[in-house]
């Protein structure tokens, strides 16, 4: 099958931008060069301990025993959910060994229930790498000698300060994902062309909260006009600034065959003023192993995809690559989906974007639904730590777990995506300011996408004694609720910090806040508590809390405060800074915040443009 066509430069903007993304991470086919080699004796069981947390007998929750050996006949593939009992009753029904009696329904009892890993998103290749704690040592130093990074000196001197850390001591991280397309090596047989060099195809700027259970992904255009700051090049020498100059042109100053990370690194930082704590790099090749590790992720199309969309040159319609609808891809497919643009929407960059944001969405979802199992991740290990180029920040297996256990507790629903604002400028993309530039603030103060705080308080905080009074028509102090009751919160106006304020009154009253978000709709006018089937006497009590609120049944599960333009009247001034204190950013145009996606959205919702 053919990869996507590059058209030559000087064509439209709309189809140049090819952005593939690649899961943020490289990755290489377990096939080359074999599968994950077999640790040695005792490597195996050793990896399931420590992966699982059991204990020194070898029981494991979850862990797959493929092609383990066992004297007393363990059979290849046996299953080793439940430990050693299990996998012998699999191997050729011989006695459980500690087993309760009572036959089969006794030994299923036994078993110890799956690891709950709901709040567990293993983003990419940083997020498999948990596994490696409990790998054997052949495995360990293979992964480790497999990751490459790239020239620290290469990073610019002049760079955005470093994150301060908040009153717990965490600091926000941003890590930079640069999906690239060179043309070395198979890259060629995958993408397509045949110009040399490397040029990036996706970039997104990961900024994970400091409170380490959000994160949002910003798209930046790669036709995108911007300024390319001083870049070291092969030679040592070093390139003088440039204005107006697409931005993935950073990644291919030098014209080697394996990019410059560290120039897209260096003008992301110029671009954003914000300072990059980590840069990650894939290439097509590493891109299609992942996604044949993990057996494949699921995506949907709006209309059907021909051999013609994916490759121009083509003369012809050909035959359905993509069929419409939801579908499962992997290898070449998968590639083809992400750097699909032709066909669909308006034949964009924008959209591809899109598809892109929607992609990694279903991928972490997919990483997440297998648990942390080492059978299914060490292959995806394998194929990610083969195919990367890092920063120096991230050169050892030891250094990428770290950073993943990092963000072990974001859930997929507090992930977010967008594109940095933009509009057209002919063949070429303009980001728009000043919608652009309160974007990269909000993110240097660690604020959510609707301007709410994100600095890592803890759950049941009590509300700030040195808040502003309420106002005569604000609720009283409240009395703690005498049951559990869970509120996700939504600011349904354009005021600032309406959100975080209405989740301190709501943690006062010892109620507990799953989300702090902007509605859809910020034009809402009354404050409204929505709640599921069996949620009305809970309803009841959250609208006591905000007077005026009116209740609203609604075939969602849960409950859900939308707050409106009479509670932003009633707070106008509450959440003003103290002197002396910077001003918050100016809150992000509704029209930026509604297209944000969520990792748990529909696959098949906004996946086109235009």
């Amino acid at each position: 099958m053919s990869g996507q066509y590059e058209s030559p430069s000087g064509a439209d903007g709309r189809r140049r931008a090819e952005g593939a993304s690649r899961g943020g991470v490289r990755t290489e086919r377990p096939g080359e060069g074999g599968r994950v080699p077999a640790p040695r004796p005792g490597g195996r069981a050793e990896a399931r301990r420590a992966a699982q947390g059991k204990d020194g007998r070898g029981r494991t929750d979850g862990a797959r025993a493929e092609g383990a050996r066992k004297d007393g006949g363990r059979a290849d593939g046996a299953r080793a959910e439940g430990g050693r009992a299990e996998a012998r009753r699999a191997a050729g029904g011989r006695r459980a060994e500690a087993a309760p009696t009572g036959g089969r329904a006794a030994a299923r009892n036994s078993r110890k229930p799956k690891r709950n890993v709901k709040k567990t998103v293993a983003w990419s290749v940083a997020g498999v790498m948990v596994v490696l704690a409990g790998c054997g040592g052949a495995i360990y130093y293979k992964l480790n000698g497999n990751i490459k990074s790239f020239d620290a000196g290469a990073v610019s001197t002049d760079r955005p300060p470093e994150a301060t850390a908040d009153a717990n001591g965490n600091k926000p991280v941003n890590v930079l994902l640069i999906g690239s397309d060179s043309r070395a090596g198979k890259n060629s047989d995958l993408g397509g062309g045949d110009e040399d060099g490397a040029r990036s195809d996706t970039t997104i700027l990961l900024h994970v909260y400091a409170d380490h259970k959000h994160a949002v992904g910003i798209s930046i255009p790669r036709d995108a006009l911007v300024t390319i700051p001083k870049c070291k090049l092969p030679n040592g020498k070093w390139t003088e600034e440039k204005s107006g100059q697409m931005f993935n042109s950073a990644f291919s100053v030098g014209n080697t065959e394996t990019g410059n990370p560290a120039c897209t690194q260096n003008t992301v930082e110029k671009l954003t003023g914000i300072r990059v704590d980590h840069t990650i790099e894939v290439n097509f090749e590493g891109f299609s192993a992942m996604t044949e590790a993990v057996d494949g992720v699921d995506v949907c199309l709006p209309n059907d995809i021909y051999e013609g969309n994916i490759n121009p040159n083509l003369g012809k319609k050909g035959k359905i690559v993509l069929p419409r609808g939801k579908q499962k891809v992997s290898g070449q497919k998968a590639l083809d989906y992400v750097r699909l643009r032709h066909g669909i929407g308006d034949d964009s960059d924008v959209g591809r974007m899109k598809r892109q944001q929607a992609f990694l969405s279903s991928m972490m979802a997919k990483v997440k639904g297998e648990g942390l199992n080492p059978t299914t991740l060490l292959p995806l290990a394998d194929a990610a730590t083969k195919s990367m180029t890092v920063d120096p920040g991230l050169d050892s297996a030891k250094k990428l777990m770290d950073f993943a256990l990092s963000m072990k507790n974001i859930d997929l629903h507090d992930v977010k995506f967008l594109t940095a604002p933009w509009r057209y400028n002919g063949p070429r993309i303009d980001l728009v300011h000043p919608a652009v530039d309160n974007l990269w603030k909000t993110l240097q103060a660690d604020r959510t996408i609707d301007g709410q705080d994100a600095t890592g308080k803890q759950e049941d905080a009590p509300a700030s004694p040195t808040a502003a009074p309420e106002t005569t028509s604000a609720a009283p102090t409240p009395a703690a609720v005498d049951t559990p009751i869970k509120v996700a919160v939504y600011n349904g106006t354009t005021a600032n910090g309406l959100a975080a304020k209405a989740a301190e009154t709501l943690k006062a009253a010892k109620v507990t806040v799953t989300t702090v978000t902007g509605a859809k709709s910020t034009n809402k006018a009354t404050t409204t508590v929505e709640y599921g089937s069996g949620q009305k006497a809970n309803a009841e009590k959250v609208a006591a809390l905000f007077p005026g609120a009116t209740l609203a049944p609604t075939s969602a599960a849960g409950i859900s405060l939308v707050l409106g333009k009479d509670y932003a009247a009633a707070n106008a001034g509450a959440a003003a800074p103290a002197a002396g204190t910077p001003s918050a950013p100016a809150p992000l145009p509704s029209e930026v915040v509604s297209e944000a996606r969520s990792a748990d959205d529909d696959i098949c919702s906004n996946v086109s443009y235009g």
